[in-house]
């Protein structure tokens, strides 16, 4: 199993912010709204501009849940399954039709936008990642933090995931509720914070038929992290196993 531990993390959602809402949440957790932006005023007006609803929700959670006097010095893993779906598709309709695409919206468009948007603005130049891992993108991704852990032992990872509703075109073939939502956690290889226990397992959450969360996954973890549960389980195509040491 591997070790890790959780030093900081923000987590936002339309309607819920900040740790009392999320405590509050996690005590009787619903279903997360599909519509919602935070105002993201910490950032320069000019790269604001340039942010969609997802890279705002990302970099919201990222700035709270790393200090400022770290944020030029982590590593970095950011992770979306959809990523920037809603800004992408009607490029992809007008290449279809013929239209000449636009290079600044292309731009804000590519999986690692968020990385780069975060790079700019904490000035921050180390290694990063940015991924995709269907609807295991949350596990994945924490497995991928782990593995900067095990490069670099010394140095913290920031890992941010997020999502916004697929759009409508592709609603009917991805089975997961519309929501949108950002979380950020800070790790490190040890020191102060909560400690956690990872590992995949053979395992899976739920064998059979059984519907799936009706919150992303990352969500879960949150509400795992009030509830006072030995362990918890994530995953839909495997098993990944969180557990508290």
């Amino acid at each position: 199993m591997l070790s890790v531990a959780l030093r900081r993390w923000s987590a936002w959602a339309p309607g819920i912010e900040g740790a009392e809402a999320w405590r509050a949440w996690s005590a009787a957790p619903a279903p997360i709204a599909a519509e919602g932006t935070p105002d993201a005023r910490f950032l320069p007006a000019m790269l604001r501009r340039r942010c969609s609803p997802l890279s705002r929700a990302m970099l919201h959670v990222a700035f709270d849940a790393c200090p400022e006097a770290e944020r030029a010095a982590v590593r970095t893993v950011f992770a979306s399954r959809h990523g920037e779906n809603k800004e992408s598709f009607p490029l992809f309709a007008g290449i279809a039709a013929r239209e000449p695409l636009s290079p600044t919206r292309f731009t804000m468009t590519v999986h690692n936008v968020q990385a780069g948007l975060f790079s700019i603005a904490a000035g921050n130049r180390q290694a990063s990642s940015s991924l995709a891992g269907e609807e295991d993108t949350f596990p994945t991704a924490f497995l991928e933090a782990l593995a900067h852990l095990e490069r670099e032992p010394g140095r913290s990872v920031l890992l941010v995931v997020g999502d916004v509703p697929i759009a409508p075109l592709f609603q009917p073939l991805i089975p997961e509720p519309a929501s949108s939502y950002a979380l950020a956690l800070l790790l490190a290889r040890d020191g102060e914070g909560t400690k956690l226990g990872f590992e995949p397992t053979g395992e899976r959450r739920r064998p059979g038929p059984e519907p799936r969360l009706a919150w992303p996954q990352g969500l879960e973890l949150v509400r795992w992290l009030h509830d006072g549960e030995p362990s918890l389980l994530l995953g839909e195509r495997r098993g990944w196993r969180f557990r508290r040491l």
